[in-house]
């Protein structure tokens, strides 16, 4: 009775496997009839890859999976389109329908890396938005702390214009008083003078 089931091939401790069609008495290893695909359990998602026309004519025929095959085959469709073929269904229709979703998961694996770099591309455009935003946000805070600022330093501008003046007033009154002080006394010399005059003019009268 023919199997289809695992050959390992690859280094100890780095297994991988061959999906072959092989005699029942076969060792694992040993002769195989046909070789229809590789799995590869050691990759993220694991690899497997194999002609979905032999799988399906082999079981067609009576090979029977073992259980890592079954399990493979249900996995990827080949065990629900043998059952459809065993149904009715013409191979020919079931391995196109096969080779059109192995094309689509290809396509569906690469999307990610193209679109990659649009995305980057509008993260850092909006990025740029966001620091242009921030910018706008924070000019009103420096204008209102410049206006402050010259707010702040006006009063002490009209502070030191007052005490100037204050100042200017305050000699103009120095001025002011020592000048009367100076007229007060030139009076009183005069006045003291005039006394003086007239004490001698009466002393000369008595005299005579």
């Amino acid at each position: 009775m023919l199997r289809i089931r695992l050959r390992r091939v690859g280094k100890k401790k780095q297994p991988s496997f061959r999906i072959v069609i092989a005699e029942s008495t076969s060792p694992r290893d040993g002769k195989f009839v046909e070789n229809i695909g590789f799995y590869n359990p050691r990759t993220e998602p694991e690899t497997v890859r194999y002609e979905e026309e032999r799988a399906l004519y082999w079981l067609s025929v009576g090979a029977q999976p073992s259980e890592s095959v079954r399990r493979i085959f249900k996995t990827y469709g080949t065990w629900e389109r043998f059952e459809r073929m065993r149904a009715g269904e013409s191979i020919e229709t079931l391995v196109e329908e096969a080779e059109t979703e192995a094309e689509e998961a290809e396509e569906a694996e690469e999307a990610p890396e193209a679109e990659t770099p649009e995305v980057e591309a509008e993260e850092v455009a909006a990025a740029a938005v966001v620091a242009e935003e921030g910018e706008e946000a924070e000019a009103p805070e420096e204008e209102d702390v410049v206006e402050e600022s010259a707010s702040e330093e006006a009063p002490e501008e009209e502070t030191s214009e007052e005490a100037s003046d204050v100042e200017s007033a305050g000699e103009e009154n120095v001025e002011a008083e020592a000048e009367t002080e100076t007229a007060d006394d030139e009076e009183a010399e005069e006045a003291e003078t005039e006394a003086e005059a007239d004490v001698e003019a009466a002393t000369e009268e008595t005299e005579a």
